[in-house]
């Protein structure tokens, strides 16, 4: 059996890389991890969610950005890229940066098969270290379910898994509802049999 070698950047390094690639990757303590290119309907998820909450924060103080725009969570020494993002008040920059924020108040996340484990575990647990964060979802891509955390105190999340395209999903941070029929709008089912 051979062992597989793990190269380790400093943060400046990864910027420094980050700022010239073609592809996004992110930064896990040391570790450059190459995003997978998303699927259709991981963009159409991700669009129609990112449509939802633009809309409804039309005239509220709250900034919603899709994956373009890098999280930095400091006590975990990681860069990440949340599918959709949102700030609420003026966004908080990482030092001398315009591309990277550090205070959401929510956190979206659509599964892949790739990621999922990830999103699930080690990404939310280094999430859940920011003092803004309120709310963190996953969304599957592969069948109609939510899995919604809420922040109830410092060391403490509540969950509730919606299954069902008539389940609303209200996000309390920013005060908008979405209904799971508009998040999977469009998206088409593979037949079962």
């Amino acid at each position: 059996m051979f062992a597989t070698q793990k190269n380790y950047y400093a943060r400046e390094k990864y910027l420094e890389l980050e700022g010239q690639a073609i592809e996004k990757s992110e930064y896990h303590q040391g570790e450059i991890v190459a995003m997978a290119g998303a699927s259709w309907k991981h963009s159409q998820i991700s669009g129609n969610v990112f449509r939802i909450i633009g809309n409804a924060l039309e005239d509220k103080p709250c900034h919603v950005s899709m994956s373009d725009i890098k999280l930095w969570i400091e006590q975990r020494d990681c860069y990440t890229y949340p599918d959709v993002m949102v700030i609420c008040g003026e966004p908080d920059f990482a030092a001398g940066r315009t591309d990277t924020v550090t205070n959401p108040v929510l956190i979206i996340e659509v599964l892949s098969k790739s990621t999922a484990e990830y999103d699930r575990t080690d990404k939310f647990h280094a999430s859940w270290t920011l003092a803004s964060l309120q709310e963190y979802v996953l969304i599957d891509q592969y069948r109609i379910r939510v899995e919604y955390f809420r922040r109830i105190d410092e060391q403490t999340w509540e969950l509730r898994v919606l299954t069902k395209l008539e389940d609303r999903l209200l996000l309390k941070s920013i005060e908008v509802e979405l209904e799971l029929s508009q998040i999977y709008r469009q998206v088409k089912w593979e037949e079962t049999s």
